[in-house]
C-alpha cells in the first residue's frame, strides 16, 4: 500500500472504538509481535481516551509506510484535532513501531468498520488478552523457580560471608605490606639514582679542589645537616686535634662510626656515644680511602637520627670520593713531574745585540697538562741563528718525549744543513722511517748578521706574523709543507720575506689561535690585531712584557685544550749592526 493515511474522525466512543479496532487489525496484519501490538494498542486507547475526556472532536490518522531498505515497514498513528477545532498549542500526538511484513496490507477503511467487525475485533482483543495471560503464567512459573534458586543461593552467601571479610581483611594486610615495599623500593631507586650521579660528580674531575667543593653542593642539606672533610695531607703536624672522637676512631679503624645518644642500628657502622663537639646532632664518620686511608668524612644529620638505607649511600659515596682523591693526588703528582720534564726541555734563549728574543709556554689546563710544544732559539757556526717553534700531535709523556727528541735531531740537523727547509726534510725523513704514526709541525726562520731579510720554512704549521715599524701586521700566507711525519716523501721550500730594523717576527703553536667553536682564521685575525696593538715602546725596551700582553689580549679562557707557545723575533731598531755572537 502506499503512505496515504486513513483518517478516523474521533467524536464519540463508537469512533473510538472503530479507529482502536483499524489500528488492531492493520497491525495484526503487518505481522507486529504481540507483546509490542499489546503495548502500542495500550498507547492509543489511551490517547483516544483522552481525547474524549477533553470534549474536543479530533481525527486519527492511520499510515503504514513503504519498506526502507532493510525490508521493514513502519506503522504511524497521528492523533490531531478535527478541522475547525483547537487544542491551544497541544501539538499533534504520534505513535510509530517497526513492522516485520513487507507485503501489502489492506487496512479496509473506515467504511468496513461496522457492527460485525467490531464483533470480530473484540473476539481477536480476547485471544490477544488470553495468550499474553498465557505468557504470565509461564512467567510466574519461571518466577517461581528462580525465587527457588535465589533462596539457595543466599544460603550459600551467608555462609561465604564470614569466609569474604576475613579474605578482605586478608587482602588489606597483603595491600598494606605491597604499598609499603613500593614505597621502599621507590626509596632505593631514588638512593640508587642519586648515588650514580653524585659518583659520576666526584670522580669525573681530577682536581682535588673541585672534589672537596662538590661535596657539600650534593650532601647539604638533603642527607646532611653539615660537612666536614678531614684530610690528613692538609694537617700533617697534629690529627687528632679539634676532631670529633668518631672521626679519631675512624680514622685509626678504617671502619664508620655513629656517635649518637642512641644507637643508630646502621648496616656496618660502629656505635659511640655522643661527640662532645656536637653533643645533640647524630654524626656519621667515614673514612675517605684509596690505596690508603686519606681522611674522614663527618655528616651531621639533618633531623633526629640517620637513616640506614640513607647511610649505606653515604658510606658507599664517600668510598667512591676517597678513590677519586687518591686518583686526583696521582694525578697532581704525574702533572707536576711531566710539567716538570716539559719545562726542563724549553731551551734559554741566547742573548745578541741585533736580535732581541722572548718566549711564553702556558700548558693545557684540561687533561695531563702536558703536550710537545716547544720553542728553541741558537746560534750557527756562521754566526746565523734559527728560531723554531714546533708541535708533536698529542699529549702525555709521549708527546713531550717525542718533542725532546725533535728538537735534539732539529739541532743535529742544523749542523748538516743551514738552510730552514733542508732541516725540515731530514725531521721528516726520519719521522717517516723511524716513527710510526708520528706527526708533528713546526716553524723555522734564519737569522743573518747584517741581512734586513728572514728565511723560513714551515710544515703544516700556522702562519708566522711580521709586525712592521709603523705597526702594520703581515700573515705569511705562503702555502706550508705538509705535516712532519707524513708517510709519503717530501722537500720543503725556504722563503724570504723583509724584516727591516726594528720588525717583529711572531712565531706561535696552533693553541694560541684554535678554538674549537671557531676553527684557526679568526683566531689568526685576533693575533694579528693584538700585536698590531703592541706599543712600540713595549716591544722596543720589554720584549718579555711585550709577550705576556699578547697572551692575556689573546686567550680569554681560562680552560684551555691544547698548549701554547710563542716566540717574538725583534731586529734591533739601529742602523748600523753588527755581526750576531754566539751564545754562551
Amino acid at each position: 500500500m502506499t503512505a496515504v493515511p486513513d483518517i478516523w474522525p474521533i467524536a464519540s466512543a463508537a469512533d473510538a472504538a472503530r479507529a482502536r479496532t483499524a489500528t488492531a487489525r492493520l497491525s495484526a496484519a503487518a505481522g507486529v509481535p504481540l507483546v509490542e501490538r499489546a503495548r502500542f494498542l495500550a498507547a492509543v486507547t489511551g490517547k483516544l481516551r483522552w481525547c474524549l475526556d477533553q470534549g474536543t472532536a479530533s481525527d486519527l490518522l492511520l499510515r503504514l509506510h513503504q519498506a526502507d531498505a532493510h525490508g521493514h515497514r513502519r506503522l504511524e498513528v497521528t492523533v490531531r484535532p478535527a478541522a475547525g477545532h483547537t487544542q491551544g498549542d497541544q501539538p499533534d500526538w504520534r505513535l510509530s513501531l517497526m513492522c516485520p511484513e513487507t507485503g501489502d496490507v489492506d487496512t479496509g477503511g473506515p467504511a468496513e468498520a461496522d457492527s460485525a467487525g467490531m464483533a470480530e475485533a473484540l473476539l481477536a482483543a480476547d485471544e490477544d488478552t488470553a495468550e499474553l495471560l498465557e505468557r504470565i503464567d509461564a512467567q510466574e512459573g519461571l518466577l517461581r523457580s528462580y525465587r527457588e534458586e535465589l533462596h539457595q543461593t543466599n544460603q550459600g552467601v551467608l555462609a561465604l560471608h564470614a569466609e569474604l571479610e576475613a579474605a578482605a581483611a586478608t587482602q588489606h594486610e597483603l595491600l598494606d605490606a605491597e604499598r609499603a615495599a613500593r614505597v621502599q623500593a621507590e626509596n632505593a631507586r631514588s638512593l640508587l639514582t642519586f648515588l650514580a650521579d653524585a659518583g659520576d660528580a666526584v670522580t669525573a674531575s681530577l682536581h682535588h679542589d673541585e672534589i672537596l667543593r662538590r661535596l657539600p653542593e650534593l650532601l647539604v642539606p638533603r642527607y646532611a645537616g653539615h660537612l666536614d672533610v678531614w684530610l690528613f695531607d692538609d694537617d700533617p703536624t697534629t690529627r687528632h686535634g679539634h676532631r670529633p672522637a668518631a672521626a679519631v676512631a675512624a680514622a685509626r679503624t678504617g671502619r664508620p662510626q655513629h656517635a649518637a645518644a642512641h644507637p643508630g642500628g646502621l648496616p656496618g657502622v660502629d656505635d659511640l656515644p655522643p661527640s662532645a663537639l656536637a653533643p645533640t646532632r647524630p654524626l656519621l664518620c667515614v673514612p675517605l680511602a684509596g690505596h690508603r686511608i686519606l681522611g674522614v668524612l663527618t655528616l651531621t644529620a639533618h633531623g633526629s637520627r640517620f637513616d640506614p638505607d640513607e647511610a649505606v649511600m653515604l658510606i658507599e659515596l664517600a668510598r667512591r670520593t676517597g678513590i677519586a682523591l687518591d686518583n686526583a693526588r696521582r694525578y697532581e703528582q704525574h702533572r707536576d713531574t711531566a710539567e716538570a720534564l716539559q719545562r726542563a726541555q724549553l731551551t734559554e734563549l741566547p742573548t745578541t745585540p741585533e736580535l732581541f728574543l722572548a718566549a711564553r709556554y702556558l700548558p693545557a689546563t684540561r687533561g695531563l697538562n702536558i703536550g710537545g710544544d716547544w720553542y728553541d732559539a741558537f746560534v750557527q757556526s756562521d754566526g746565523s741563528l734559527l728560531a723554531v717553534v714546533g708541535d708533536v700531535t698529542g699529549h702525555g709523556l709521549r708527546a713531550a718525549v717525542m718533542m725532546g727528541q725533535l728538537r735534539t735531531a732539529l739541532r743535529a740537523y742544523a749542523l748538516e744543513s743551514d738552510t730552514p727547509a733542508g732541516i725540515l726534510t731530514r725531521l721528516h725523513r726520519m719521522l717517516r722511517h723511524q716513527q710510526h704514526e708520528l706527526y708533528a709541525t713546526a716553524v723555522i726562520a734564519r737569522f743573518r748578521p747584517g741581512d734586513p731579510t728572514v728565511v723560513w720554512a714551515a710544515a703544516g704549521h700556522p702562519p708566522a706574523l711580521v709586525r712592521e715599524t709603523d705597526g702594520t701586521v703581515r700573515v705569511l700566507e705562503t702555502k706550508p709543507g705538509i705535516m712532519l711525519g707524513v708517510p709519503m716523501p717530501y722537500a720543503y721550500e725556504d722563503h724570504t720575506v723583509a724584516l727591516p730594523p726594528g720588525s717583529t717576527l711572531a712565531l706561535y703553536t696552533d693553541g694560541l689561535v684554535e678554538r674549537r667553536t671557531e676553527g684557526i682564521d679568526p683566531g689568526i685575525v685576533r693575533l694579528s690585531h693584538a700585536l698590531a696593538a703592541l706599543s712600540a715602546t713595549e716591544l722596543e725596551h720589554d720584549l718579555d712584557t711585550a709577550a705576556e700582553s699578547l697572551l692575556k689580549s689573546v686567550i680569554h679562557d681560562s680552560e684551555r685544550d691544547d698548549d701554547v707557545c710563542l716566540l717574538l723575533c725583534r731586529t734591533a731598531p739601529e742602523a748600523a749592526r753588527h755581526g750576531l755572537p754566539h751564545s754562551p
